[in-house]
């Protein structure tokens, strides 16, 4: 019966420790102007900051194995959402630089924000071309978010 008991507890407390393993992600952040993103935060959950960019836009922060989706964040540059594939542990992002739009209703200016994100993965090819990234191709998804909802 101690047997059993021992088997048990050793049983729970190696399936807990397994599900408490943390991956390391790496990489860089540039503006689309192929400017470097200095301290920008990184985000899980919306609300936890796991670290931030360095002045050379590099950064590495340990994440939940089970996390999926991070997001950048910084001034004068709209916040990037990317959900990561499996095995992606070196990831480069393009973020979009924010603008003022004056005399404009929100959907015109959503038409010209997603006019931009369009070009997202063209820019990386190029950051790829000049030498910022290292992969021609980005290792996560992106989805765009609008400001303007449908009622």
């Amino acid at each position: 019966m101690k047997k059993l008991i021992i088997t048990f507890i050793v049983i729970v407390v190696s399936s807990c420790s397994l599900y408490s393993q943390n991956k390391t992600i790496k990489g860089r952040v540039i503006s689309d102007d192929f400017e470097t993103v200095a301290l920008a935060s990184i985000m899980i959950n919306d609300t936890v900051e796991v670290g931030k960019t360095d002045l050379k836009g590099f950064f590495q922060v340990d994440i939940p194995a089970s996390m999926k989706k991070i997001i950048f964040r910084s001034v004068a540059i709209e916040p990037a959402t990317i959900e990561l594939v499996d095995k992606c542990d070196e990831v480069e992002v393009v973020m979009m630089l924010s603008g003022t739009y004056d005399f404009m209703t929100l959907k015109k200016v959503d038409r010209h924000r997603k006019k931009k994100f369009k070009r997202l993965p063209e820019l990386h090819k190029e950051a790829f071309a000049k030498g910022i990234f290292k992969t021609d191709k980005a290792c996560y998804t992106q989805q765009f978010t609008p400001h303007y909802k449908k009622k």
